[in-house]
């Protein structure tokens, strides 16, 4: 049942959107002045902010690393704006497209202009907080457009930190920060928006595209999924495994993109543990007081790991946990450490083979050739990412070809969300539609055609009006042909 601050927040957004809209369309054009100015507003309160931002991720995670916060949620955050901020005025340019002849005679032009959608509504989620409305911001305020944003319930205090901040730096007839349960959250995606970017799990996306519906508003989806690994014969394996697991301990694999299961050749198996739990123990001595591992998010999420992990134990699974101090991580107090645990060829009734794992639990499957690898992949929803490691420019191209992913990274994991210069999205299960950079600035602008007719009448020329007779005829002949 919706509580009274709740439908408080429901009708400060409708109001919010009026308001949006009301000045959006008074406003007209946005001058690249103004955009840039937003962008570095924005800009501002990142890092002005930073060290609160970091801190108050840290309350609502129990414990999280405070470099990996200023890496992902600050250091990224930042670079999307700046990239946003530093190219608008080149993305804003009119393009010219060519006009057949003879609509391109005597003066006739084709373009096409990018124009503000409007007001924009982006919902955020849990595992970057700040990253996951500021980054889809960026393009929002690049396009020219007004943003409403709904935070994650699930990091309450990162939500109202960001509620006040905004309120700070920017009027709320630009930006606005709304943060609720899942009544405002329900109400905010079925509110008119003239675009929509969520992003989270799968199933809540399938919510947000019926709620979105009824208004037949653009949407934007960044899910997930069960992101593969591929690691070839012809790539170093020791390599390979501190690039995998340096991906993997990024928040503790609460991330949208971090490696789910890992192929590994059959002969190669143990080798490829036996690294891991090396690496993992030289990085980690200890996890439980250990300033740099990361806690999961609460307690609902770490019995559901915990719950994954059973699962696979009680229908035979090969579980290795790491715990280079062999802590009693029933004891701690705060926080909801999991150490990060191996699931060596899982079947695919587990658990863990089925849901996107989102924590520090990844499976390990053996292969005997790449073909093997390619058949499962396509025989399961399409990834968010895949991240083939190998020498083999020829096996490369196969699996290029050969699978169907949001993107995918070479002989690392997750670093293409990183360029700017590459949209980023999913496919199918994995997402809908992609943003960042240029791509980001597509998806909130709308594309107008633009047509500029000739001095002449060349329909009257070429006996193109009623009543038609014999020029006509000539006319049409002319035109078509093979």
């Amino acid at each position: 049942m919706t509580n009274l601050n709740e439908n408080s927040v429901i009708s400060a957004m409708r109001a919010t959107l009026d308001s949006q809209r009301a000045l959006s369309i008074k406003e007209g054009a946005v001058s690249a002045e103004v955009r840039i100015d937003r962008l570095s507003r924005a800009v501002d309160l990142v890092f002005d902010n930073r060290e609160a931002i970091v801190e108050t991720l840290a309350l609502d995670f129990g414990h999280r690393s405070s470099h990996q916060s200023l890496m992902s949620d600050i250091y990224a955050t930042i670079e999307c704006l700046k990239h946003s901020k530093k190219h608008l005025k080149k993305w804003m340019k009119t393009e010219r497209r060519k006009a057949p002849v003879p609509m391109n005679l005597m003066g006739g032009k084709a373009s096409v202009e990018y124009q503000p959608k409007g007001v924009i509504g982006i919902i955020g989620t849990w595992n970057f907080p700040l990253n996951t409305v500021f980054a889809p911001l960026a393009g929002v305020l690049a396009a020219g457009n007004r943003a409403m944003i709904k935070c994650s319930e699930v990091t309450p205090q990162t939500g109202a930190l960001l509620e006040t901040l905004a309120a700070k730096y920017f009027s709320s007839d630009e930006v606005a920060v709304f943060n609720g349960g899942p009544d405002v959250g329900a109400s905010f995606s079925a509110l008119p928006f003239d675009h929509l970017i969520f992003t989270g799990a799968t199933s809540i996306a399938r919510h947000i595209l019926r709620a979105a519906a009824d208004n037949l508003t653009p949407v934007t989806l960044e899910l997930g999924g069960k992101s593969p690994v591929i690691i070839s014969k012809s790539y170093p394996l020791q390599d390979a495994v501190e690039r995998i697991f340096a991906g993997k301990i990024l928040n503790v694999g609460q991330v949208c993109l971090s490696p789910d299961y890992v192929f590994v050749p059959e002969d190669q198996l143990e080798e490829f543990t036996t690294a891991a739990s090396t690496y993992i123990c030289n990085l980690f001595p200890n996890l439980l007081d250990n300033p740099d591992y990361s806690s999961v998010v609460n307690e609902r999420h770490y019995r559901r790991l915990l719950s994954y992990i059973e699962d696979a134990r009680q229908k035979g699974g090969d579980i290795r946990e790491i715990n280079p101090a062999n802590e009693d991580f029933s004891l701690q107090k705060g926080t909801h450490k999991l150490p990060l645990t191996l699931v060596i060829n899982p079947s695919d009734d587990m658990l863990v083979m089925q849901e996107e794992l989102f924590g520090p639990i990844i499976c390990v499957k053996t292969y005997t050739t790449v073909d093997d690898c390619i058949a499962y992949v396509n025989a399961n929803p399409r990834p968010l990412a895949l991240y083939y490691f190998g020498k083999d420019s020829a096996e490369q191209r196969h699996i290029l070809d050969s699978t169907v992913s949001g993107a995918v990274t070479i002989n690392d994991v997750i670093f293409h969300v990183s360029c700017e210069d590459l949209p980023f999205g999913g496919i199918g299960p994995s997402g809908m539609g992609s943003y960042h950079g240029f791509d980001g600035f597509k998806t909130f602008s709308h594309a107008k055609a633009v047509y500029k007719q000739s001095s002449i009448n060349l329909q009257k020329l070429g006996g193109m009006l009623p009543p038609y007779g014999e020029k006509c005829d000539k006319t049409l002949k002319t035109m078509i042909k093979k």
